[in-house]
């Protein structure tokens, strides 16, 4: 479980960093981003690369990129 949430909150930060939007989340909201990034991630992407703590690691940043960038398109945050 601690395992999942450290990361999950990697993911959300590496899918931060390369949105530009990393350094305005905290740390519970890329724990967020990066679970649901890799439920999205590995559904839309599906289960390759390199797996951690049962999360593939590309689908999951590139799951994190997205809903970060949707949730600040639709929050206005720049």
């Amino acid at each position: 479980m601690i395992w999942t949430l450290i990361v999950g909150a990697v993911i959300g930060a590496i899918g931060g960093g390369i949105s530009g939007r990393g350094k305005q989340m905290g740390c519970l909201l890329n724990i967020l981003a990066g679970l649901a990034g890799s439920y999205i991630g590995q559904a839309i992407f599906g289960h390759w690369g390199p797996d951690l703590a049962g999360m593939a690691l590309i689908p999951s940043i590139l799951g994190a990129v997205i809903l970060v960038a949707v949730v600040s398109f639709f929050t206005g945050r720049r």
